[in-house]
């Protein structure tokens, strides 16, 4: 028996060290890993930047799941990133030029205006930019129209057919489901709900929608009837009539201007740069280039940055989410700190919680009482998005932001009849008083309690619309005419007095250091809140990256679907939010 348990312990002893021994190992490897990514990135003369937009694309790039920290490549790509690189390559004399080589873009349209700003403002030097792609959605497109020269493959294919919106509809679901939906909202517009209890779009919601969604759709068509010189009367009967449907079409109508392989596009890049075509072309990826970015100094004038993206929620919420104790502190942080002489807000977000916006807009509404605080929205800023922003000095947005939806609703489901009638499960209950049990999700409401969850959003509905009238100065009256949840573009909201000036993150930043009599280079950007480090990021996000990746497996084309149900979970209490989920293509 003493040998046995000799045996076992040996075992156990062994398995431990090899434990720790593994651990050691993997920290060991990420840790190189990290310091690796920290290395300058050598840039050879003559070289060419190649920007290929293949993750999605985010405010500021994010290293937070397992593969990101194994490869030492970010999550996504981070809009400040890419606007960095592409500035410090137009003054590079070792780059001369840029390859666009984007077929799917994974962002939304005040994001890519940035980076065609920024592409326009690299044209300037002189230094040229050719795009090549073997295939090209709508919005890759709209990047590759600023280019000296458009490759697209022979056989190719590009996406020139207008913008679309689609909504999926769930209240065919809960029917077979037995679930009924208690709605309670305030709005014509505030669809955000109708998922739940329609079967397709309402008039106000197909209005809206139609109304934004053409606002975004001309200004793009606009811009590249200017960049490819063709009338935009005739490249808007080109988009609505689809005459694009190869690539010989495109061609032909002049949307591309060569028909060509990769190694034609290189071959044309290497005589411009002077190199042979049999030698290598010496290109430079963008999160390469990226790498070489000067570290952030700050000195005794500073503007805070504080980046707002993803859906509004309670608490500290996570590195996707806008949690209201997190941003609050945030502002808080900034507004006390005697070195930051102003504050951009940047906004991207459909909104969520009204409980936490508010908690938000109060850091806001007192940061305004010391020192400049401008907004700068980004692809969306909507319901609670707008909420955050309202009270800024100044509100800055894209011409194709996604703004308003003034308005909030509550969604309490009565899962009861699914309980009982599906699953064979039922409930009972002892109260103390008549409506302790509210809210409650396993019997009906009665026509009182609906009428007291009403009144609850009424009233929330009112503090948001008269908050919003002070803070764009204007009576209260008008800006509920504005309001009801209804959506605007960003050309549509500076018409309607929303938003105050139409521009970028750029002209935002140059606002607030005017309104705190900074001058250009006498002040450092202080970004807002702390990201995770490496090591942070490496231990957070293990069991969640596993957890993720088994569930999309397991889902598949679901996936999506699971993901509204999750954020459906996440709607604690009066919801200020987006109309439905939109994806727009």
């Amino acid at each position: 028996m003493k040998q046995f348990f000799k045996y076992v312990l040996a075992t156990l002893t062994g398995l431990v060290l090899f434990g720790i021994l593994s651990v050691v190992l993997l920290l060991g490897a990420l840790f190189a890993l990290a310091s690796s990514a920290d290395k300058e990135v050598t840039v050879a003369s003559n070289s060419v930047l190649e920007i290929k937009l293949d993750k999605p694309l985010a405010e500021r790039e994010s290293h937070s799941s397992l593969a990101s920290l194994i490869s030492s490549q970010a999550d996504d790509i981070g809009l400040e990133q890419v606007k960095e690189a592409i500035g410090r390559a137009k003054n590079d004399g070792d780059i001369k030029g840029i390859l666009l080589n984007v077929e799917l873009v994974q962002g939304g349209m005040a994001s890519l205006e940035e980076i065609r700003d920024a592409l326009l403002d690299f044209k300037k030097s002189g230094k040229f930019i050719v795009s090549y792609a073997d295939a090209q959605s709508e919005k890759s497109y709209y990047l590759a129209s600023v280019a000296n020269r458009i490759y697209l493959n022979p056989q190719g294919t590009l996406e020139f057919n207008g913008l679309s919106s689609e909504t999926y509809y769930y209240k065919n679901l809960f029917d077979k489901l037995g679930v009924e939906p208690y709605i309670f909202r305030v709005g014509s517009f505030k669809s955000a709900v109708e998922p739940y209890f329609r079967t397709s779009m309402s008039d106000s919601a197909r209005l809206q929608t139609s109304s934004f969604l053409n606002s975004l759709n001309d200004y793009m068509l606009g811009h590249v009837a200017t960049a490819r010189r063709i009338p935009g009367p005739r490249l808007k009967v080109i988009s609505d009539s689809m005459l694009v449907h190869n690539a010989d079409d495109a061609k032909r109508l002049g949307l591309v201007t060569h028909l060509g392989y990769y190694d034609q596009a290189t071959d044309y890049i290497k005589g411009k740069v002077g190199i042979a075509k049999d030698k290598k072309l010496s290109t430079i990826d963008l999160s390469d280039y990226s790498k070489n970015s000067e570290t952030e100094t700050l000195n005794s004038n500073r503007i805070a940055v504080i980046y707002a993206e993803g859906d509004i929620v309670t608490g500290k919420g996570s590195s996707s989410s806008i949690g209201s104790t997190r941003f609050a502190e945030a502002i808080r942080k900034a507004r006390l700190d005697d070195n930051v002489k102003a504050v951009v807000l940047r906004v991207n977000s459909p909104g969520g919680s009204s409980l936490a916006s508010d908690i938000i807009y109060r850091e806001v509404v007192l940061t305004k009482k010391v020192k400049p605080i401008i907004c700068s929205m980004s692809d969306v800023a909507a319901s609670g998005g707008y909420f955050i922003a309202m009270a800024c000095d100044t509100i800055v947005a894209h011409p194709n932001t996604i703004t308003g939806s003034i308005g909030v609703f509550g969604v309490l489901p009565n899962i009861g009849p699914f309980l009982s009638e599906k699953i064979g499960v039922t409930t009972d209950r002892v109260n103390t008083g008549e409506f302790s049990d509210i809210p409650t999700i396993t019997r009906p409401l009665t026509a009182y309690e609906k009428q007291q969850l009403q009144q609850e959003v009424d009233r929330i509905y009112a503090d948001f619309t008269t908050k919003a009238a002070q803070g764009r100065r204007m009576p209260v009256e008008r800006l509920r005419r504005l309001a009801s949840g209804r959506v605007w573009s960003g050309s549509e909201a500076k018409a309607r007095g929303l938003v105050d000036v139409l521009g970028s993150m750029d002209d935002a930043l140059r606002i607030a250091a005017r309104r705190a009599n900074l001058k250009e280079g006498d002040y450092s950007l202080q970004r807002l809140p702390r990201q995770k480090t490496f090591v942070e990021s490496m231990f957070s996000s293990l069991n969640e990256e596993v957890r993720l990746r088994m569930v999309k497996q397991e889902m598949g084309a679901l996936y999506p679907m699971y993901e509204q149900y999750q954020k459906l979970l996440q709607m604690k209490g009066v919801q200020a939010r987006m109309p439905f989920e939109m994806t727009i293509e």
